[in-house]
């Protein structure tokens, strides 16, 4: 970028109220650099380029009117939005209120003060409320020290009024670009830690036998570039295990991104999954990046690829096969490298069978199945994730719950889940929100008891059996143990011994 020197000391006009700002979109702009005046080539392309379809805001400060009504006929006729305050206090008032890219504000308001004293203390309140929006002083009393206080108390720029229309507009234009671009790049910033943050899976809570064997899969196949399909019913972590595959593959640096794909409406999903250009339909007023761009040197997430119509899946195909594909509105191939995870509750085989999903691309997203099962078939994981969740949402809400007593305790592994993991994670929560104790009760955990939602003893091994009906015969008994152990049939002895054993 070429740097010039720009004459700060040439003669300058009074912006004209009624008179339009000559266009300076290829004049050099003046900013300041470590106490020196440099300027570098900021043309109106290059700004507009970067926030396409955005305009420009600024805050025009003055208590002179004719000043704000010049700067607005002078920035307006540029394209800019802008809004006016005539007193520090409204300033404050329109910072607080709108997203601005630049202030204009004057040193002084009371009349008959050329101290700067008002704008100083402006210039403070303004850093206070946004850091980030650049602050250009402007004053008719003009000194060397006067820009040097704005200067250390934040100002990011200053001009001497009367003003040069040519120069005001490119010397705001270029601090409010910068403005933009810090925003733009924090916005980037996030969104990279949203798509790399750590999804818990270090907290992976597995102790059935049967989750156990899905953990020794994803081991053994997440370090491969493998497509990879997970199948399990609703509720039961395919998400987390998909996040799984990605933290143990050897693209866990790069992004994880999710889309629900079962949920996007035909008209979205092609804008959705490859992105569109400017102009390619309707509301499409910039460029989008879509999904499989944005999962480049990464894992993408598709969930719900039971669900999506023939028409999707033929889209889809392609990209899988070739990697290539082109955006909505344009005619240019791009290409990208990109590890496919997919998630479904559907039967696809039976849905190739009946002709509601191709053959070819159920091929190509299954390399490896992954099965999940039910909550209900690894009983041995509900009281540890029960823990985990209790754990976590004591902290979420700062309650100090601890756990579950035995009576919440038998009612939860009692339960049925047909909701899967998912449904205890809400059940759990519920309760720590309602329990008034250290421990939850199971009135805390409002489950549903009736025939519905409440397991069959036949699904129950012998074990959780016994636990089962001891404990409801203790409890029609008041805690009196040998009337419990009378209506079980069992000796006092005996039903001391069962109890002991089914405790360990």
């Amino acid at each position: 970028m070429p740097v010039r020197t720009l004459d700060v000391n040439s003669d300058s006009k009074f912006p004209a109220i009624l008179t339009n700002a000559a266009r300076v979109s290829r004049t050099p702009c003046l900013t300041r650099s470590r106490g020196r005046f440099r300027t570098y080539d900021m043309s109106s392309e290059s700004v507009a380029g970067e926030f396409p379809g955005e305009k420009l805001r600024v805050l025009i400060a003055d208590d002179d009117s004719a000043i704000r009504i010049s700067g607005r006929f002078l920035f307006e006729d540029e394209g800019w939005s802008v809004v006016e305050a005539k007193s520090p206090r409204e300033a404050l008032q329109q910072i607080e209120k709108n997203e601005l890219d630049a202030a204009l504000i004057d040193m002084n308001y009371a009349r008959n003060t050329t101290g700067g004293r008002e704008g100083l203390e402006l210039i403070s309140k303004i850093r206070a409320q946004d850091p980030d929006i650049p602050i250009v002083v402007m004053t008719a009393w003009g000194t060397i020290d006067l820009a040097i206080d704005a200067m250390k108390g934040g100002a990011s720029d200053f001009v001497q009024k009367p003003w040069d229309n040519a120069r005001v507009v490119q010397l705001v234009r270029a601090h409010a670009a910068t403005c933009r671009a810090v925003r733009r790049s924090r916005v980037l910033e996030e969104e990279n830690k949203v798509l790399r943050s750590p999804s818990g899976s270090e907290n992976f809570v597995c102790q059935s036998a049967a989750m156990k064997r899905v953990i020794d899969v994803v081991d053994q196949v997440a370090p491969s570039r493998a497509n990879i399909l997970i199948l399990g019913e609703n509720g039961t972590g395919k998400g987390v295990v998909a996040r799984l595959v990605h933290d143990r593959s050897r693209l866990s640096d790069g992004p994880f991104v999710s889309v629900n794909v079962g949920g996007l409406p035909e008209s979205l999903f092609e804008s959705e999954m490859f992105g569109h250009v400017k102009g390619a339909f309707t509301d499409a007023k910039s460029d989008r990046v879509g999904r499989f761009e944005m999962a480049r040197g990464g894992t993408l997430f598709l969930d719900e690829i039971g669900n999506i119509t023939l028409s999707q899946q033929n889209r889809l195909l392609r990209l899988l096969e070739t990697g290539e594909f082109e955006r909505v509105g344009s005619s240019r191939t791009m290409k990208v490298d990109v590890r496919i995870v997919s998630a479904t509750n559907v039967d696809l085989k039976a849905a190739v069978r009946a002709g509601t999903f191709r053959e070819d691309l159920f091929f190509r997203l299954n390399t490896v199945t992954v099965e999940i099962p039910p909550l209900r078939d690894r009983r041995d994981d509900i009281m540890p994730l029960a823990a985990y969740f209790i754990a976590q949402n004591a902290g979420k809400y700062k309650k100090r719950v601890s756990g579950l007593d035995d009576e919440a305790r038998a009612a939860v592994m009692a339960y049925a889940w047909p909701g899967n993991v998912r449904e205890l994670a809400h059940c759990v929560e519920r309760a720590v929100l309602m329990c008034g104790g250290a421990v939850v009760s199971k009135r805390d955990l409002g489950l549903d008891e009736s025939a519905e939602g409440s397991r069959n003893l036949d699904s129950l091994s012998l074990e959780e059996v016994e636990k089962v009906l001891i404990k409801k015969a203790l409890d029609r008994s008041e805690g009196n143990v040998s009337k419990a152990a009378s209506q079980l049939g069992m000796s006092r002895a005996t039903f001391y011994r069962r109890l002991k054993e089914l405790d360990k």
